[in-house]
Parts: structure tokens; C-alpha cells; sequence
């Protein structure tokens, strides 16, 4: 690729206007810059050094003596409260309960409310071991297949795998079998309550 080429591919990168180029060169009109990029003019070796810089390239790369190399995108974190989890029978206050800090990507919040939860108990072993901090999505529903955080009866929170049937019916399934299947009618869904807390979208184990 000519130098010419390379000029007009990093200044259109940049979204720069032939016009702002030049300025940024100090010629007076953009034609010094247009005739440049369709290789009419040629640059003189003194300017490559400042075509470089108003382009943040090097001198190298538009000459065709190396490839640049693409910058590594800074990945932007979000810090959210690490909250203690709660299992079947355990009160619910103790997910208000702070313990530590998890980081988030910026993708990851951009998706809605976000907490993280310590897990406590085996009733979803092997997946979440006691100590696991699970990522939940703030939530008030999940599908069948959802790992969800679900409050029972106004002072229970348990984390279960969601089943839901055509009549309304929900299971909250354990992953440890030693653990029963819990069912609810459409009737005791509404009374007692049951409410979604939130999906599960990311397990971090701890060793």
C-alpha cells in the first residue's frame, strides 16, 4: 500500500476531514492532502515525522516498513457488594449482609441490576460449592432452566432451578439430590408468596 493509501486509511480512522488534516499540518487547503492520498504529490521525507504524529501513528508504519500493531482495548470494570447468600429455612436479612467487593465488566452492568451473592450450604452441589460467589441479574422472573434466587414465604431466599409447568405450577429443583423437589400450585404461588430475585449469569469458584 502506497503512503498516500496509508495517509487517507489512518485519517478516515480517525475521522478526520482532509480539510482538518491540513490544518493540523499547517497547509492552507485540503488539495495538498487530497493530491498527497492519490499519490500525485509525494511527501518530503522531513514531513513523515509530522504526518505520523497528527495521525497517532509512527513514521515506520506509513512508509510500509511495519504493520501497527491494534491497541488493546482497556476492559472497564464495575465493583458491586459481595452479599451473603441464604439457603431453604436460612432468614432472609442475611442477604443484606455485606461481605467483600466482586468486579464486574461494564458490558455485564449495562445489562440491568447486578448482585453478588455468597453462597452458603450444598443443596446445589456439585455446580455451587459453599464459598462460591454467584452473579445474579436482578430479576422478577426466570424460565425453566434458569438457576434462579428465589424468596419463599416473605423470610426464606433459596437458589434453585427453575421448573414451570402449563398450570402455572413451579418446582424449585435442588442440584444436590439428597435435597427434596419442592412444589408449588398456582394457589400457594400467589399466598404465600413465591418471587423471582433474580437469575443466576455467572458462577466464580473460590479455592
Amino acid at each position: 500500500m502506497s503512503i498516500g493509501k496509508k495517509i487517507k486509511e489512518k485519517r478516515i480512522l480517525l475521522g478526520l476531514t482532509q480539510e482538518e488534516l491540513a490544518s493540523k499540518l499547517g497547509y492552507k487547503s485540503k488539495s495538498t492532502i487530497n493530491k498527497i492520498e492519490l499519490g500525485i504529490n509525494d511527501i518530503p521525507q522531513s514531513k513523515v515525522s509530522e504526518f505520523a504524529r497528527a495521525l497517532n501513528t509512527t513514521p515506520v508504519f506509513l512508509m510500509g516498513l511495519e504493520r501497527e500493531k491494534p491497541k488493546k482495548k482497556t476492559l472497564r470494570t464495575v465493583r458491586i457488594p459481595v452479599l451473603g447468600m441464604v439457603h431453604a429455612g436460612y432468614p432472609m436479612d442475611a442477604i443484606e449482609d455485606f461481605i467483600d467487593w466482586e468486579e464486574i465488566t461494564s458490558d455485564m452492568a449495562s445489562r440491568g441490576e447486578i448482585m453478588a451473592l455468597k453462597i452458603m450450604g450444598d443443596c446445589m452441589e456439585p455446580k455451587f460449592s459453599e464459598g462460591d460467589i454467584a452473579i445474579v441479574l436482578c430479576q422478577s422472573h426466570a424460565e425453566t432452566g434458569d438457576i434462579a434466587i428465589v424468596m419463599v414465604n416473605h423470610d426464606e431466599a433459596e437458589m434453585r432451578k427453575i421448573k414451570k409447568f402449563p398450570d402455572g405450577s413451579i418446582n424449585l429443583i435442588p442440584l444436590n439430590p439428597a435435597y427434596q423437589v419442592k412444589s408449588y400450585s398456582p394457589r400457594e404461588i400467589e399466598e404465600l408468596p413465591i418471587r423471582i430475585l433474580g437469575k443466576v449469569i455467572e458462577l466464580r469458584a473460590k479455592f
